[in-house]
């Protein structure tokens, strides 16, 4: 009954994980309105998206939304926001966080890459895949584990992205959490004057009144 009526292929689907139907604008209001919609107040809303951004300039790609779970819950944070907070890191912002997080780490490490900040980046992702991959059927075939891509991965790519996007990611979270505060107060301000005007034309009292015994 609530299934499509069209299924969706899988160049579909791609395609739309990298461009929601009607635009990243259009996506970007929606989490907005459900983020101004949270019951919690504006400070630990906003302490649940400042731990979505920051765990969204950490190399540990596919665990963003346990991180940020686990940030706003030792900051008493609105759980959710946290996890609203990591569509920080979207196909948009992908690459520029990469090249400031490795850049910076390279920097604060003293290392050189072999290569250009992004370049050969897919190829030692999928480099490190593999040894992964070879060195798993390793353990039950004869083959000979092979470490190399991985500690070239490691070297090249993972710590100096770790160490790199700390700075900038706690910067960037930062700011969001400031603009994000007045922002919201403003929005629940706003629902509560249009609540409070609803139940005076229904003749029954607001919530608030009814909080105070009125």
């Amino acid at each position: 009954m609530f299934k499509r009526r069209e299924k969706r292929s899988f160049i579909q689907k791609t395609f739309e994980a990298l461009w929601p139907r009607g635009g990243w604008g259009r996506a970007f209001e929606y989490v907005k309105h459900r983020v101004r919609r949270l019951p919690d107040s504006p400070e630990k809303i906003s302490r649940g998206i400042w731990a979505g951004v920051v765990a969204s300039w950490t190399p540990f790609y596919g665990f963003h939304f346990f991180i940020a779970m686990g940030l706003a819950k030792a900051m008493r944070g609105n759980i959710f926001a946290a996890l609203v907070g990591t569509f920080f890191g979207n196909p948009l912002t992908y690459l520029p966080v990469a090249a400031v997080s490795l850049k910076l780490g390279h920097y604060m490490l003293g290392t050189r890459p072999q290569h250009g900040i992004l370049d050969s980046l897919g190829a030692k992702f999928a480099g490190a895949a593999r040894d992964l991959l070879h060195n798993f059927k390793a353990m039950f075939t004869p083959e000979t584990a092979d470490w190399h891509r991985l500690g070239l991965f490691f070297d090249e790519v993972f710590r100096p992205y770790f160490v790199g996007g700390i700075i900038p990611g706690i910067i960037c979270a930062t700011a969001v959490y400031y603009i994000c505060v007045p922002l919201i107060r403003v929005y629940q301000n706003r629902r509560r004057k249009a609540l409070r005007a609803r139940l005076a034309q229904l003749g029954k009292p607001s919530p608030d009144q009814q909080g105070r015994g009125d």
